[in-house]
Protein backbone atom coordinates (compact mmCIF):
# COMPACT_ATOMS: atom_id res chain seq x y z
CA UNK A 1 0.00 0.00 0.00
CA UNK A 2 1.00 3.37 -0.59
CA UNK A 3 1.72 6.19 1.58
CA UNK A 4 -0.83 8.50 -0.65
CA UNK A 5 -3.28 5.65 0.21
CA UNK A 6 -2.78 4.52 4.35
CA UNK A 7 -5.46 6.12 6.16
CA UNK A 8 -4.21 9.28 8.34
CA UNK A 9 -3.20 8.53 11.95
CA UNK A 10 -4.76 11.59 13.07
CA UNK A 11 -7.18 14.67 12.29
CA UNK A 12 -7.09 17.83 13.46
CA UNK A 13 -10.33 19.36 14.58
CA UNK A 14 -12.07 22.52 16.32
CA UNK A 15 -13.13 21.49 19.85
CA UNK A 16 -15.21 23.15 22.25
CA UNK A 17 -13.82 22.20 25.62
CA UNK A 18 -15.02 23.37 29.03
CA UNK A 19 -13.28 26.16 30.44
CA UNK A 20 -12.74 27.63 33.96
CA UNK A 21 -11.38 31.31 34.41
CA UNK A 22 -9.71 31.77 37.31
CA UNK A 23 -9.43 36.14 37.95
CA UNK A 24 -6.62 36.80 39.76
CA UNK A 25 -6.55 39.72 42.04
CA UNK A 26 -3.15 39.74 43.67
CA UNK A 27 0.72 40.10 43.14
CA UNK A 28 1.53 38.33 46.38
CA UNK A 29 1.21 33.97 46.09
CA UNK A 30 1.56 33.82 49.91
CA UNK A 31 -1.99 35.90 49.97
CA UNK A 32 -3.38 33.48 47.05
CA UNK A 33 -2.55 30.53 48.97
CA UNK A 34 -4.38 32.05 52.31
CA UNK A 35 -7.10 32.99 50.56
CA UNK A 36 -8.08 29.41 48.78
CA UNK A 37 -6.76 27.59 51.86
CA UNK A 38 -9.55 29.40 53.52
CA UNK A 39 -11.97 29.32 51.02
CA UNK A 40 -11.35 26.25 49.15
CA UNK A 41 -9.58 23.87 52.01
CA UNK A 42 -12.85 22.35 53.25
CA UNK A 43 -14.16 21.76 49.69
CA UNK A 44 -10.95 19.76 48.24
CA UNK A 45 -13.50 18.23 45.10
CA UNK A 46 -14.68 21.41 44.39
CA UNK A 47 -12.75 21.07 40.94
CA UNK A 48 -12.09 18.46 38.82
CA UNK A 49 -8.56 18.79 36.83
CA UNK A 50 -10.69 21.56 35.17
CA UNK A 51 -8.56 23.58 32.58
CA UNK A 52 -7.94 26.93 33.35
CA UNK A 53 -7.04 30.27 31.89
CA UNK A 54 -5.81 32.60 34.59
CA UNK A 55 -7.59 36.20 34.10
CA UNK A 56 -4.92 38.90 34.57
CA UNK A 57 -7.06 41.52 33.94
CA UNK A 58 -8.23 42.99 37.07
CA UNK A 59 -3.75 43.53 38.54
CA UNK A 60 -3.48 47.12 38.03
CA UNK A 61 0.35 47.37 38.51
CA UNK A 62 1.74 47.26 35.11
CA UNK A 63 5.43 46.49 36.01
CA UNK A 64 4.85 44.01 38.86
CA UNK A 65 5.91 40.44 37.48
CA UNK A 66 4.26 37.43 38.29
CA UNK A 67 5.57 34.02 39.31
CA UNK A 68 4.03 32.19 36.99
CA UNK A 69 5.47 28.56 38.23
CA UNK A 70 4.66 29.11 41.56
CA UNK A 71 0.68 30.35 40.77
CA UNK A 72 0.36 27.12 38.34
CA UNK A 73 1.50 24.73 41.35
CA UNK A 74 -0.76 26.03 43.94
CA UNK A 75 -3.89 26.03 40.95
CA UNK A 76 -2.80 22.08 40.54
CA UNK A 77 -3.17 21.57 44.68
CA UNK A 78 -6.49 22.60 44.30
CA UNK A 79 -7.28 20.05 41.42
CA UNK A 80 -6.98 22.98 38.85
CA UNK A 81 -4.78 22.31 35.65
CA UNK A 82 -3.41 25.74 34.18
CA UNK A 83 -2.88 26.33 30.15
CA UNK A 84 -3.86 29.50 29.39
CA UNK A 85 -3.18 33.32 30.00
CA UNK A 86 -5.06 36.66 28.91
CA UNK A 87 -5.74 39.76 29.89
CA UNK A 88 -2.05 41.09 31.03
CA UNK A 89 0.51 43.50 30.71
CA UNK A 90 3.37 42.33 27.77
CA UNK A 91 5.77 41.46 30.51
CA UNK A 92 3.77 39.11 32.11
CA UNK A 93 1.96 37.31 29.04
CA UNK A 94 5.53 36.65 27.78
CA UNK A 95 6.35 35.23 31.07
CA UNK A 96 3.25 33.23 31.27
CA UNK A 97 4.08 31.62 27.43
CA UNK A 98 7.60 30.60 28.71
CA UNK A 99 6.02 28.93 32.00
CA UNK A 100 4.19 26.99 28.77
CA UNK A 101 0.76 29.16 29.16
CA UNK A 102 -0.47 29.73 26.30
CA UNK A 103 -2.09 33.39 25.38
CA UNK A 104 -5.81 33.13 25.07
CA UNK A 105 -6.95 36.12 22.41
CA UNK A 106 -9.46 34.43 21.21
CA UNK A 107 -11.31 33.93 24.92
CA UNK A 108 -10.51 37.75 25.63
CA UNK A 109 -11.87 38.87 22.46
CA UNK A 110 -14.88 37.01 22.21
CA UNK A 111 -18.34 37.67 23.77
CA UNK A 112 -19.97 34.15 25.50
CA UNK A 113 -23.74 33.70 25.22
CA UNK A 114 -25.58 34.23 28.52
CA UNK A 115 -26.89 30.91 27.87
CA UNK A 116 -23.50 29.10 28.00
CA UNK A 117 -22.01 30.81 30.77
CA UNK A 118 -22.26 30.38 34.38
CA UNK A 119 -20.39 32.53 36.72
CA UNK A 120 -19.26 31.30 40.05
CA UNK A 121 -19.12 34.00 42.86
CA UNK A 122 -19.91 32.33 46.23
CA UNK A 123 -19.10 33.17 50.15
CA UNK A 124 -16.42 30.64 50.22
CA UNK A 125 -14.57 31.26 47.02
CA UNK A 126 -16.21 34.98 46.82
CA UNK A 127 -12.98 36.37 45.04
CA UNK A 128 -12.71 33.50 42.63
CA UNK A 129 -14.18 33.65 39.33
CA UNK A 130 -15.33 30.51 37.56
CA UNK A 131 -16.74 30.71 33.96
CA UNK A 132 -17.94 27.60 32.37
CA UNK A 133 -18.35 27.41 28.66
CA UNK A 134 -20.07 24.40 28.33
CA UNK A 135 -23.21 23.41 31.13
CA UNK A 136 -22.06 20.35 33.12
CA UNK A 137 -23.86 17.11 32.79
CA UNK A 138 -26.85 16.86 35.50
CA UNK A 139 -26.79 14.12 37.90
CA UNK A 140 -29.22 12.54 40.21
CA UNK A 141 -29.63 14.18 43.58
CA UNK A 142 -26.63 13.09 46.48
CA UNK A 143 -28.71 12.32 49.52
CA UNK A 144 -27.25 12.12 52.71
CA UNK A 145 -29.14 10.58 55.83
CA UNK A 146 -27.20 11.27 58.66
CA UNK A 147 -26.61 14.63 60.40
CA UNK A 148 -23.79 16.50 59.59
CA UNK A 149 -21.31 17.75 62.37
CA UNK A 150 -19.72 21.59 62.80
CA UNK A 151 -16.74 21.12 60.27
CA UNK A 152 -18.43 18.90 58.03
CA UNK A 153 -18.51 19.73 54.33
CA UNK A 154 -20.73 18.02 51.73
CA UNK A 155 -20.68 19.42 48.09
CA UNK A 156 -23.16 17.67 45.11
CA UNK A 157 -21.24 18.81 42.26
CA UNK A 158 -23.19 18.80 38.95
CA UNK A 159 -26.27 17.76 40.88
CA UNK A 160 -28.87 18.58 44.01
CA UNK A 161 -28.47 17.61 47.24
CA UNK A 162 -31.29 16.17 49.87
CA UNK A 163 -30.38 16.13 53.54
CA UNK A 164 -32.42 13.93 55.59
CA UNK A 165 -31.28 15.25 58.96
CA UNK A 166 -30.42 17.81 60.60
CA UNK A 167 -27.43 19.59 59.32
CA UNK A 168 -25.92 21.48 62.62
CA UNK A 169 -24.31 24.87 63.39
CA UNK A 170 -20.79 24.63 61.50
CA UNK A 171 -21.53 22.47 58.87
CA UNK A 172 -21.54 23.36 55.60
CA UNK A 173 -23.33 22.33 52.40
CA UNK A 174 -22.67 22.95 48.69
CA UNK A 175 -25.23 22.09 45.39
CA UNK A 176 -24.82 23.23 42.23
CA UNK A 177 -28.42 22.52 42.16
CA UNK A 178 -31.50 23.00 44.45
CA UNK A 179 -30.84 21.56 48.49
CA UNK A 180 -33.37 20.08 50.45
CA UNK A 181 -33.00 19.69 54.15
CA UNK A 182 -35.56 17.75 55.43
CA UNK A 183 -35.12 18.52 59.10
CA UNK A 184 -33.36 22.03 60.97
CA UNK A 185 -30.83 23.65 58.56
CA UNK A 186 -28.75 25.53 61.21
CA UNK A 187 -25.34 25.39 59.19
CA UNK A 188 -24.21 27.07 55.58
CA UNK A 189 -26.42 25.95 52.61
CA UNK A 190 -25.08 27.37 49.29
CA UNK A 191 -27.30 26.33 45.93
CA UNK A 192 -26.26 27.15 42.49
CA UNK A 193 -22.56 27.02 43.63
CA UNK A 194 -21.82 27.07 40.18
CA UNK A 195 -23.77 30.06 38.82
CA UNK A 196 -27.52 28.48 38.95
CA UNK A 197 -29.56 31.47 39.20
CA UNK A 198 -32.77 28.84 39.33
CA UNK A 199 -31.54 26.84 42.02
CA UNK A 200 -33.65 26.95 45.13
CA UNK A 201 -32.96 26.34 49.47
CA UNK A 202 -36.21 24.44 50.25
CA UNK A 203 -36.01 22.87 54.62
CA UNK A 204 -38.73 22.20 57.34
CA UNK A 205 -36.63 24.56 59.96
CA UNK A 206 -34.69 27.70 58.56
CA UNK A 207 -31.94 28.85 61.34
CA UNK A 208 -29.29 28.59 59.39
CA UNK A 209 -26.08 30.59 59.57
CA UNK A 210 -25.26 31.26 55.92
CA UNK A 211 -27.71 30.90 52.98
CA UNK A 212 -26.57 31.61 49.12
CA UNK A 213 -28.00 30.97 46.16
CA UNK A 214 -25.66 31.46 42.62
CA UNK A 215 -23.44 33.75 44.88
CA UNK A 216 -25.21 35.77 46.10
CA UNK A 217 -25.86 35.32 50.08
CA UNK A 218 -26.88 36.37 53.25
CA UNK A 219 -25.56 35.28 56.57
CA UNK A 220 -27.18 34.96 60.41
CA UNK A 221 -25.42 39.31 61.02
CA UNK A 222 -28.76 39.47 59.43
CA UNK A 223 -31.73 38.25 61.38
CA UNK A 224 -34.06 35.90 59.39
CA UNK A 225 -37.38 37.88 58.79
CA UNK A 226 -39.91 36.54 61.49
CA UNK A 227 -42.02 34.82 59.19
CA UNK A 228 -39.63 32.16 58.32
CA UNK A 229 -37.00 31.83 61.22
CA UNK A 230 -37.45 28.54 62.62
CA UNK A 231 -40.21 27.78 60.28
CA UNK A 232 -40.34 25.57 57.00
CA UNK A 233 -39.22 27.39 53.99
CA UNK A 234 -37.65 28.21 50.88
CA UNK A 235 -35.46 30.52 48.98
CA UNK A 236 -35.10 31.65 45.40
CA UNK A 237 -32.80 34.38 44.12
CA UNK A 238 -34.92 37.10 42.59
CA UNK A 239 -32.52 39.73 40.46
CA UNK A 240 -29.85 39.71 42.66
CA UNK A 241 -32.01 39.64 45.99
CA UNK A 242 -32.64 36.68 48.04
CA UNK A 243 -36.35 35.64 48.53
CA UNK A 244 -37.62 33.88 51.69
CA UNK A 245 -40.67 32.55 51.48
CA UNK A 246 -42.73 30.46 54.19
CA UNK A 247 -43.99 26.81 53.28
Amino acid sequence: MSHAAAPHAYEIKSASLPLVAFLLKTYDISVLRADLTRRLGGTPDFFDNDPVVIDLSSLDQPTASLDFAAICALLRSYRMVPVAVRGGHTHNMASAQRAGLFEARDLSSQKASPSRVETVVQEVIREVEVVREVPAEHLGAMVIDKPLRSGQHVYAKGRDLVVLAMVNPGAEIMADGHIHVYAPLRGKAIAGARGNESARIFTLSLEAELVAVAGIYRTSDTPLPPEVAGKPAQISLLGDKLVMQRL
